[in-house]
């Protein structure tokens, strides 16, 4: 698969949605948060991916704007939190994001979290989103195979895209090949596993190989494993380098060593404790 910086991922639905781009979780920091959006479209990033639980929708759109790219350009993702689910509060809740992020629609929305009692509402209020071409694309977050089949049942659209905890180390093949039987784009969330595998002495040994840091190993596992990524970082020195993996390619035996380093180990909350938090 030849793939570049502003590759893309079709959709069941036949959007187009960028395989790479910037997460923005934890940008509290609101210059913080405008000046590495802007870092990363200024280094081609065609996508962003936020949330009303990250505090900076705000900030998201005022880089987009001052950027000066056409919004059209920008893939902009962002997911309805937990206490914002149901279908009329999942209604308002995306209203009140675009409200912060000053757009007119959503290139994808997602639900967060499966909450027990209301993520099947939820989903079905971001189906009429999408009915009503508020969104282009539509999807969850944070969903089990199981999460999945109950929506998959009663669903008039069903979810294009599933985000999830997904790295080495959690490498989630069940789940992947669930959602690629089902048409479900699988992305990434803390694909660097929060920065917990950039000691591992394998993927060093495989960076040194291709004259590649361990971040960008990580990342190009992700893309050759069709998988879309959205590593996370406030320094422009790093959000270039992230971006740096397009010109090298890991080979069939570097994948299955890296596959092989699976614990099964999370840095976040399983999806089936959520409503424990």
């Amino acid at each position: 698969m030849e793939l570049a910086i502003n590759s893309t991922k079709t959709l069941h639905n036949g959007v187009e949605m960028p395989r790479f781009g910037l997460g923005v979780f934890k940008m509290t920091d609101k210059e913080e948060a405008v000046n590495a959006v802007l870092s990363a479209l200024e280094a081609g990033y065609p996508a962003i991916d936020t949330a009303s639980i990250y505090d900076n929708e705000h900030e998201v759109g005022e880089a987009i704007r001052a950027s000066r790219m056409k919004r059209e350009d920008i893939f902009v993702t962002s997911k309805v939190w937990n206490t914002d689910q149901g279908y009329d509060n999942t209604l308002r809740a995306f209203e009140a994001s675009l409200k912060r992020l000053d757009f007119d629609y959503l290139d994808l929305y997602l639900t967060h979290w499966a909450m027990p009692d209301t993520y099947e509402e939820t989903y079905r209020a971001i189906q009429r989103l999408y009915d009503e071409k508020l969104v282009r694309s539509i999807g969850v977050s944070n969903h089990q195979q199981h999460h999945l089949e109950k929506l998959l049942a009663t669903a008039n659209t069903k979810p294009m895209v599933n985000q999830i905890e997904l790295h080495p180390q959690l490498t989630q093949e069940p789940l992947r090949q669930f959602c690629a039987d089902n048409e479900i784009a699988v992305t990434s969330w803390s694909p660097l596993a929060r920065g917990r595998l950039l000691g591992e002495p394998l993927l060093g040994k495989i960076g040194e190989s291709h004259g590649k840091s361990i971040a960008q190993i990580i990342i190009r596992w992700h893309l050759q494993h069709d998988l879309i990524v959205i590593p996370k970082s406030v320094k422009p020195e790093r959000i270039l380098e992230n971006a740096d993996v397009f010109n090298f390619e890991l080979s069939p035996g570097q994948m299955e060593m890296i596959d092989a380093l699976n614990k099964d180990w999370r840095t976040g909350t399983h999806p089936d404790e959520i409503h424990l938090r």
